[in-house]
C-alpha cells in the first residue's frame, strides 16, 4: 500500500524491507517488519499510529541512532549499513538535525551555546558559528533570549530552541520526534506552524507523531500499526492549506 513520492532518483531516504527485531531473553519483539518508504528532498512527512506500533524505532534508524536487522537504508543513495561508528557519528552531525519530545537542552548552558554546540563538534570557525547561530535563532523567534538558560524559558521557547540548534548546521533533513508531546495546545501549534514555515523554505521533515491531527499537517502521512505501513497518502490539511497559497509543495 506505499506509495512512492515520485521523486524517483532523488529519494533522500530510501528504506527497502526494513524490519527490526528486539532480542531479551527468550523473548523476540519484532518492532518493524518489512517497511518500504521513501522520502524525497523537501518533503513533509509525518509518522503517525498509536503507541507502539514502531513509529520511535524507524525514527531511530532514520537518525543512524540504531541500525535494522534486516533491510536496507541508502541515504542520499548510499547504504549506511557499513558505516563505522564514527561515521555515523559524522553523518548524524552534519546531515541529520533531531527534535525531541523533551527537548534535550543543556541546563548549565545558554540558548546560543545550546544552539552552538554541535557545530563546535563539527570543528566550525567561531566566526561562522556565531553567523548561523544568529541565523537559526531569528528564524524561529528566539534570538532575543540568545544569552538566557533553558530554565527560564517557557516550553514552547525550549521546543524553539531546540529546533534552531537543528537547523543551525543546515542539515538534509530534519527528524522531529514528537515535538508536540511536552507542550500545551497553543505551544503545539506554534511549533507546527514553525515547521510548516522550515518546509515552505525548502527543509526535508520527518516527523512522528501519534496525534492525526498533526499528521495532517505534514504533507504526506505514513501511517503504522503493528511496525509496518499500512498506509501512505496525501494529507488533506496540507493540499487545502496549498490550494490557498499558504504552502508550496
Amino acid at each position: 500500500m506505499n506509495k512512492r513520492n515520485g521523486n524517483g532518483s532523488d529519494a533522500l531516504i530510501k528504506l527497502e524491507g526494513v524490519s527490526k527485531v528486539f532480542l531479551t531473553e527468550d523473548v523476540e519483539t519484532h518492532a518493524l517488519g518489512g517497511v518500504h518508504l521513501e522520502i524525497g528532498k523537501g518533503e513533509y512527512v509525518a509518522i503517525a499510529g498509536p503507541s507502539g506500533c514502531g513509529k520511535t524505532t524507524l525514527l531511530s534508524i532514520l537518525g543512524l541512532l540504531d541500525s535494522p536487522s534486516s533491510g536496507t537504508y541508502l541515504l542520499n543513495g548510499e547504504p549506511v549499513s557499513g558505516l563505522t561508528p564514527a561515521d555515523r557519528a559524522r553523518i548524524r552531525n552534519r546531515e541529520i538535525g533531531f527534535v525531541f519530545q523533551a527537548f534535550n537542552l543543556i541546563g548549565d548552558l545558554t540558548v546560543k551555546e545550546n544552539v552552538e554546540l554541535p557545530l563546535t563538534y563539527r570543528g566550525m570557525p567561531a566566526g561562522e558559528r556565531t553567523k548561523r547561530v544568529q541565523e537559526a535563532l531569528e528564524k524561529v523567534g528566539m534570538s532575543h533570549r540568545m544569552g538566557h538558560y533553558p530554565s527560564q524559558l517557557s516550553g514552547g521557547q525550549q521546543q524553539r530552541v531546540a529546533v534552531a540548534r537543528a537547523i543551525a548546521g543546515s542539515p538534509s533533513v530534519l527528524l522531529a520526534d514528537e515535538p508536540t508531546g511536552n507542550l500545551d495546545s497553543a505551544n503545539s501549534e506554534q511549533v507546527m506552524s514553525l515547521l510548516r514555515e522550515l518546509h515552505a523554505e525548502g527543509a526535508t521533515i520527518c516527523m512522528v507523531t501519534h496525534d492525526p491531527r498533526y499528521a495532517e499537517h505534514a504533507q504526506r502521512s505514513v501511517h503504522l500499526f503493528d511496525g509496518q505501513v499500512v498506509r501512505d497518502e496525501s494529507s488533506g490539511v496540507f493540499d487545502e492549506l496549498e490550494r490557498h497559497g499558504f504552502v508550496h509543495a
